[in-house]
């Protein structure tokens, strides 16, 4: 199966209301951010955010240094579209999160519902040098995943579940953990699915 050209089908075939991850306003995400930013300034990563309305609301509370990067094409135009001008300062970026690269470091990377379908141990190496190399010391790391208790598949795809000890013990070498919670997310279909999320801090 080729990633890019699932997940293009999924964003360009169904609205933005008519996928489970959807949220108008992604409450817990929004704490959290406000919760690890230092400032408005704060450098901050979406990681994963296709069209999602976490940047709008963002935006709204006053941050202007954020990034969104998903592997669709099409969700970040859709994305685009929707912020029209006021997305003008968003720094857009379409790659496998696994072949990113960049000079930039992140006082902030947020992924709720991207690490988890990193299911091969080598995309989850990659992963964890990634986030030691992106995000600065004594900056943030906000995953949230299916729990052990949540779907075993997210669109037709398999994931990796996890607990929150789970998470905490698998990038401990290079981060603290700060914060963990399971929560239930309620999905536009009437359905929930259990999440892990943790905030860890980036050492050194």
């Amino acid at each position: 199966m080729n990633k890019k050209e699932h997940w293009n089908n999924i964003y360009s075939t169904k609205k933005i209301n008519e996928v489970s991850w959807y949220q108008p306003i992604p409450e817990t995400s929004l704490k959290l951010i406000k919760h690890a930013a230092s400032t408005s300034n704060s450098n901050i990563i979406d990681v994963g955010g296709g069209d999602s309305m976490l940047v709008d609301n963002l935006l709204e509370l006053g941050f202007r240094d954020l990034s969104v990067l998903d592997i669709s094409s099409y969700a970040i135009k859709k994305a685009k579209k929707r912020l029209g001008l006021k997305g003008s300062t968003v720094n857009f970026i379409v790659s496998d999160i696994i072949e990113f690269e960049t000079n930039n470091q992140f006082e902030i990377w947020h992924d709720r519902a991207v690490f988890h379908f990193l299911t091969e141990q080598d995309q989850i190496e990659r992963y964890k040098l990634l986030v030691k190399n992106f995000i600065k010391p004594g900056g943030h790391l906000i995953i949230g995943t299916f729990s052990e208790n949540g779907p075993d598949k997210c669109s037709g795809i398999a994931i990796s579940k996890y607990s929150i000890q789970e998470l905490a013990e698998l990038f401990s070498g290079d981060f603290s953990l700060e914060n963990s919670f399971q929560e239930l997310h309620s999905t536009p279909f009437n359905t929930e699915q259990e999440f892990s999320f943790v905030v860890l801090k980036r050492l050194g």
